[in-house]
């Protein structure tokens, strides 16, 4: 499969369930920017059904091989990116996964549950990572629960596989050269930005610069009922030339940490859209 269709697969559900991301996508093409995607994030339990080996085969058999490993303690997560071995150009892949075992007896038992329940031809399918929740509809109490020991651990059970976010490259914008610029202009038109330690993470020294949307709260159908909770978001990407002069492709797990904090609702409740 080429690379170009494995992203469009993933953006097509993305940016039409996540209506403020197709906004701000339009906002940049319609001012005449070429939006390039520096990156997509996935989500995954440890499970060896589903984890960081599994679901990142999609793109390992495309051309891509594992690049850095990040570790995120006080979240419970450890995660890896994959970078094309060819394509410089091509998205980068962040999958991150929870390490169920450092979680909860609820927590643990409520996942392998849902995990369970499903036979094994489902996690041998090879479109699983394009799946959504191949677990089914949970409850709104079980999610309530569950977010207020890991927000990470409620989200992917409620939405399975598909890209948590993707990222613009600031590189490749014409008309906007600094991350200040990009945020003041999507504030400008209505949209809110993570801030929970800043509206930027990373500095030029760092190589690295990122900020980010807060998801969108809209209505999801649960088991009982229909309720808000939050969905997807978008980044923004900055990469600085190291002293060799090559441009820096990798992950600071300082940023990333803040970056998860996107879709946590509860952390932000005065700053959602």
């Amino acid at each position: 499969m080429k690379t170009a269709e494995i992203f469009k697969r993933f953006w097509k559900p993305y940016s039409a369930e996540n209506p403020a991301a197709q906004r701000i996508y339009d906002l940049f093409t319609s001012g005449g920017e070429r939006v390039v995607h520096d990156h997509i994030a996935l989500r995954t339990f440890d499970d060896p059904r589903m984890n960081i080996d599994v679901i990142s085969q999609v793109f390992t058999r495309n051309g891509y091989e594992a690049r850095g490993t990040y570790e995120f303690k006080a979240k419970k997560l450890l995660g890896r990116h994959f970078e094309h071995k060819s394509d410089p150009l091509a998205p980068k892949v962040f999958i991150s996964e929870l390490l169920t075992g450092q979680c909860s007896g609820f927590l643990q038992e409520t996942v392998r549950g849902y995990i369970d329940g499903i036979g094994r031809a489902g996690y041998n399918d090879p479109d699983l990572v394009y799946g959504g929740s191949i677990w089914g509809r949970i409850p709104f109490g079980t999610y309530n629960r569950l977010r207020e020991e890991s927000e990470y651990a409620a989200w992917l059970l409620v939405y399975g596989y598909r890209a948590n976010h993707f990222a613009i490259k600031v590189n490749e914008l014409k008309n906007y050269r600094t991350l200040q610029e990009v945020n003041s202009f999507v504030k400008s038109h209505g949209y809110r930005m993570n801030t929970v330690a800043g509206e930027i993470y990373g500095t030029p020294e760092e190589l690295l610069e990122q900020s980010a949307t807060l998801a969108e709260v809209l209505p999801f159908e649960f088991s009982d009922g229909v309720f808000e909770i939050p969905r997807c978001f978008y980044e923004f990407t900055l990469r600085y030339n190291d002293s060799t002069g090559k441009e820096y492709p990798g992950f600071i797990a300082a940023n990333a940490d803040k970056i998860f904090e996107s879709t946590n609702y509860y952390s932000h409740k005065g700053d959602m859209m």
